[in-house]
């Protein structure tokens, strides 16, 4: 399912009116491609259903949907249209809801004239459907506000691919490499409970199935590799180092590729011979593209990682190190992974001392988040085979000032609440040390992907 977000939009009237006013349809001609355009320019691709009036162009509608496999429906009212039309075919399909409460004019005032009330009433027939949604425990997500003069439509796109991404979620295939590290409970789940609770199929994979793919990388290859990091990164590992880690990256993107999978994880523990190197580089690389990952084993956090890029893009795997309590914000890191595509400036590649195992030093990018908003994401298992989110905007803030900071995996986040509370909660909530950050502010939509995956929400 490499593809965009989709949504299949929802227009609703009122047959009376087609009755009795037949030419007033007439005046939406242009009002749903501007809805459509609006959504497409956010990234969305749009399946139109056509105006909709009673149940048979309601089920015909949804039908078509599921057939051209939208993500989830958008409702727009384009006026007044009953409800006991429309909610059987939304209460029958699975296909999850977002309503986009909205109009055509921006000004209603004490100078409006009565003809506009029948293009900007829609507004009612929205509370009789939202109302018939909860009686019917049909779940719905829904953003007010004008068509361009607000920002409905951005958060509207946002949803649409917070479904997409809970989607993506259920349906991750993962690769592990190596076994988990030893002794990290947190994030250990049973195969058996990822694929049946959350839908995620885990492979078992080691180094040695890995040198397979790489002992089919040309030399052509490589070099090509190599020019083209030349002009995306700050390249200051020795040749000898940076090569073989694109070798090694090399054979690594052809093994995910050929088995499809959506998101990895690496044990660097199992890279334990002198001719072994720890593939970072790849790992990073291969997190700009979309593909999940989540360190030692973690592959919980990578499909996480996998769901939240493919949707949203500008996600990272990362891990919570040290808190500044003097600053009140938290240092964020790890050994050698993080999405260049995040980077605030031009990244790294440094050569990775690396003292854990006999493997010789790796390549790795270093690199820090742009500062701005931000959503730290941690996916917790809890008692009796359940899963939970936390959620937590945050601010991640300017990069270090010490220059020996630049060869390190680095960023700093400040929470919304202090640093004391948020790790106290974060604890309390049964947050695992391995999480996910998405760039932007977009807690609204990682609350709405919690709710179509059907995990529970925390929000710090």
């Amino acid at each position: 399912m490499n593809r965009k977000p989709r949504a299949g939009l929802l227009p609703l009237y009122l047959k009376l009116y087609d009755e009795c006013l037949p030419d007033a349809r007439k005046g939406f001609e242009e009002f749903i491609p501007k809805v459509e355009q609006a959504l497409a320019s956010r990234g969305v691709d749009v399946v139109s259903a056509g105006i909709c009036c009673i149940a048979a162009e309601f089920d015909h509608a949804v039908q078509n949907f599921e057939r051209e496999d939208v993500d989830i429906i958008v409702t727009i009212h384009l006026a007044y249209s009953v409800s006991l039309e429309s909610i059987g075919a939304l209460t029958r399909t699975k296909l999850p809801i977002v309503i986009l409460d909205t109009t055509m004019d921006f000004d209603f005032g004490l100078e409006v004239a009565p003809d506009r009330i029948m293009y900007n009433h829609g507004i009612h027939g929205v509370m009789d459907m939202a109302s018939m949604l909860r009686r019917r425990e049909k779940p719905f997500e829904i953003v007010a506000g004008h068509i361009s003069e607000s920002d409905a439509v951005p958060r509207a796109a946002e949803i649409v691919k917070a479904a997409y991404a809970a989607r993506r979620l259920g349906q991750t295939r993962a690769l592990r490499i190596g076994e988990s590290f030893k002794g990290m409970g947190d994030f250990a789940v049973d195969e058996k409970v990822l694929r049946d609770v959350l839908g995620i199929e885990v492979s078992q994979s080691g180094p040695a199935d890995l040198a397979q793919w790489v002992e089919k990388v040309t030399q052509d290859e490589v070099d090509e590799e190599l020019a083209a990091d030349r002009e995306r990164f700050d390249c200051r590992a020795p040749d000898d180092v940076h090569r073989r880690s694109i070798r090694l990256g090399l054979g690594l993107r052809r093994m995910l590729e050929d088995g499809g999978y959506d998101a990895f994880s690496v044990n660097f523990l199992a890279f334990d011979q002198p001719d072994d190197t720890v593939p970072f580089l790849e790992i990073s690389k291969a997190m700009s593209r979309g593909i999940g990952y989540g360190g030692e084993g973690d592959v919980l956090t990578a499909s996480l990682v996998g769901a939240l890029a493919r949707a949203f893009g500008d996600t990272t795997f990362t891990e919570i190190f040290c808190p500044d309590w003097k600053g009140d914000s938290i240092f964020l890191s790890h050994m050698g992974e993080i999405n260049p595509g995040i980077a605030a400036e031009k990244p790294r590649i440094v050569e990775k001392p690396f003292d854990f195992t006999p493997a010789r030093n790796p390549a790795a990018i270093t690199c820090a988040p742009r500062p701005g908003p931000a959503v730290f994401v941690n996916l917790t298992p809890g008692p009796d085979n359940t899963f939970s989110l936390i959620v937590a905007p945050v601010e991640i803030l300017p990069d270090s000032t010490n220059e020996e900071m630049k060869d390190v995996v680095r960023g700093w986040m400040r929470p919304s609440c202090t640093v004391e509370d948020f790790l106290e909660l974060y604890s309390l909530c049964g947050g695992t040390h391995h999480s996910a950050l998405l760039l932007g502010d977009k807690t609204e939509a990682i609350r709405a992907f919690a709710g179509f995956a059907q995990l529970e929400c925390s929000i710090i």
